[in-house]
């Protein structure tokens, strides 16, 4: 019985796949729960149109824009 080591199932390590019903990045619920992108992904649309728009006219003169893209962050999970 010189072979090789018996290794007992309970210690091994074993890899598994996550059932396919559960998805593999946090999906936020509700008010508490974390946003799904980090803040400098979230609404490309709206930070675009803000960020032109700060460049072109200032900042005093593109409230609509910064509201707007503020509030598609709020949508997204941010606390902003």
């Amino acid at each position: 019985m010189g072979g090789l080591p018996t290794q007992n199932p309970s210690s091994a390590i074993t890899l598994s796949k996550p059932p396919k019903d559960q998805a593999s990045a946090p999906i936020a619920t509700g008010p508490d729960s974390k946003p799904k992108k980090k803040i400098c992904c979230a609404c490309p649309d709206t930070k675009k149109l803000r960020d032109e728009c700060v460049v072109e006219h200032g900042e005093e003169a593109c409230s609509k824009w910064i509201d707007a893209h503020l509030k598609c962050l709020r949508a997204e999970g941010f606390n902003v």
